[in-house]
């Protein structure tokens, strides 16, 4: 139980401003818990797309004095599709903070975010095996 926290808590911290790799805290896990992979995948996925969607949140609420007018270009024509996109490192935030910045309906952005980072972990867990 305390290793799917530390999943949770790494997964959730990466997908913020904070630099942490969650792919090797879910391989991790993995090592130790080989037969839990689906329970992996969604601690992961759910930390981090909570993690992701605190960013987006902060875009929404903490006026952007600064953003890539290239990235807001593209959210502004592909919107919340746009955010499956953001496990990308470097650009992931941004496509986070601007989805909020821009009013994007938070319940798309939550579902595009989510199945983006899903689809990450299930591609990590299928090259372990």
């Amino acid at each position: 139980m305390t290793e799917l926290l530390a999943l949770f808590l790494t997964s959730f911290a990466a997908a913020t401003l904070i630099p942490l790799p969650s792919e090797a805290a879910l391989w991790g896990y993995l090592m130790l818990h080989p037969d839990d992979a689906a329970l992996a995948v969604g601690v992961a996925t759910v930390g981090n797309t909570l993690g992701g969607m605190t960013t987006y949140l902060i875009g929404r609420v903490v006026p952007q004095k600064e953003m890539s007018d290239k990235i807001l270009a593209r959210l502004k024509k592909y919107g919340a599709p746009l955010t499956f996109f953001a496990w990308l490192p470097i650009v992931g935030d941004a496509l986070c903070a601007a989805a909020g910045w821009l009013r994007i309906r938070w319940w798309a952005a939550l579902a595009f975010m989510a199945a983006g980072r899903c689809a990450r972990y299930v591609a990590v867990v299928w090259l372990m095996a």
